[in-house]
């Protein structure tokens, strides 16, 4: 009888950021997994890692945000991580990622995410996510090349050394949750993350692009933040809950199908598990995952559970994430009625600053959402003082009173808008019709 391969996927309780827990339960985390030496040498006949090889911390800075927020990987989960691989002798480190927002550099937005200071501490030297170059891959699917940072990009040529994923627990309006697998798309470099998101258009197509991009890339570990983790109108802005865990594997396919029996999510409803499964990059199959636990406190530290277990004891299914089938257009009867049931970004006008980062985040050419003046209604001289209702229109010219509007015809439901809006003024609502069909009919 054949024997089920398997891919571990190490749990481990891990309740604030205090330092001396979070070093405890990454520790905890690679120990399940059978430490760093056994880390490295698993699946890779080419490019072993020696303590001279050079690694990539690769954290989640989608933008410059108080780590509080939930919206990037907290700064002690990337010191645990540093900190663990020197200890281990790996002291060629380096770290980074290409931010969302491209006006913004690599480094003021570390600085301002608590990581850059926790990298100078370590002496962790920042690698360079400023520049990019084109990457070819044979073994694409989506995608025959890649524009990626440079340091990526050596890393991938030369096929020595390696990159640490640590990626946060988050939703996605795109792809349902972000986790190891969407976290790599920060080694594309700049502009070319949000051109991807026009040549890429629905969550499959781009699942099957982030699937290429990791079996291009081919990070070692995959370290998961999931201590306070983001649901709601995730990735940027969401609301932060307390999850509690850190999570590991060297299979990210594996890692955020165990995000997603923990928050009660249908692992086969996220295209980029779909995508990364049948692109051989990993196991999305309960019976192909086995769940280490540690510092848990139904369980002693190294037993094996089940993710439905894992699920009932650890998981939250009260958890703030899309979990019904969203329609994709391939009723032909529902097309009829089609733009009536889709989601969409919409404008939350009190809180919008016409700041324009929406706009500059559209990749669509002659863009979908635009920031104008507002139209507010004013008192003319006849009715001024009078308590009648103004009858004037007046077009508001300074910043503060422009607001973002979309012209929905143009629109390909990318949500690069809402994931980089600052201010939390954009999020995604479905109109009362897909709520019902949702419910009912789970289309």
């Amino acid at each position: 009888m054949q024997e089920t391969k398997q891919s571990t996927v190490a749990l481990v309780r891990c309740s604030s950021y205090k330092r001396e827990e979070v070093e405890s339960a990454v520790a905890k985390a690679i120990e399940l997994l059978g430490g760093f030496e056994e880390i490295f040498s698993k699946g890779y006949e080419e490019g072993a890692i020696n303590a001279d090889s050079e690694l990539i911390l690769k954290p989640n800075l989608l933008a410059k945000a108080n780590p509080e927020k939930a919206v990037t990987t907290h700064p002690e989960v990337f010191r645990a991580v540093g900190k663990a691989l020197k200890d281990a002798g790996y002291g060629n480190l380096k770290y980074g990622d290409s931010p969302g927002n491209p006006m913004l550099s690599v480094e003021r937005t570390a600085d301002g995410c608590g990581i850059k200071t926790v990298a100078d501490e370590l002496g962790i030297l920042p690698g360079d996510f400023e520049h990019g170059r084109e990457v070819e891959y044979a073994g694409g699917m989506a995608t025959k090349k890649f524009v990626l940072c440079n340091e990526i990009a050596d890393i991938v040529e030369s096929g020595e050394g390696g990159v640490i994923n640590i990626c946060k627990m988050k939703t996605h309006q795109l792809e349902r949750i972000t986790g190891a697998i969407k976290n790599s798309f920060g080694c594309v470099y700049g502009i070319n993350k949000t051109a991807s998101h026009a040549v890429y258009e629905t969550p499959e197509h781009f699942a099957r692009m982030l699937a290429d991009l990791n079996g291009l890339v081919k990070p070692r570990l995959h370290i998961m933040d999931g201590v306070v983790a983001m649901e709601g109108n995730g990735p940027g802005s969401g609301d932060p809950t307390h999850m509690d865990v850190i999570l590991a594997s060297t299979d990210p396919v594996a890692l955020d199908a165990a995000f997603c029996h923990l928050i009660h999510l249908d692992v086969d409803y996220v295209p980029t598990n779909r995508a990364a499964a049948d692109a051989g990059l990993g196991f999305a199959s309960e019976e192909n995952i086995r769940v280490l636990v540690g510092n848990m406190p139904m369980h002693k530290d190294g037993e094996e559970i089940d993710l439905d277990d894992m699920a009932v004891k650890y998981g939250d299914r009260n958890f703030n994430v899309q979990r019904s089938v969203e329609y994709r257009g391939n009723f032909r009867i529902m097309k009829l009625v089609g733009r009536f049931i889709e989601k969409k970004p919409i404008v939350l006008e009190d809180k919008c600053i016409g700041c324009g980062i929406c706009e500059a985040s559209c990749p669509v050419e002659g863009k979908a959402v635009k920031i104008k003046p507002r139209i507010t209604k004013a008192l003319g001289e006849s009715s001024m003082g009078t308590g009648e209702v103004p009858s004037l229109m007046k077009m508001e010219e300074t910043p503060k009173q422009k607001v973002a509007m979309y012209n929905y015809d143009m629109c390909i439901k990318c949500y690069c808008c809402q994931e980089m809006c600052p201010e939390k003024a954009i999020t995604i609502r479905k109109s009362l019709l897909a709520k019902i069909i949702d419910r009912r009919w789970k289309m």
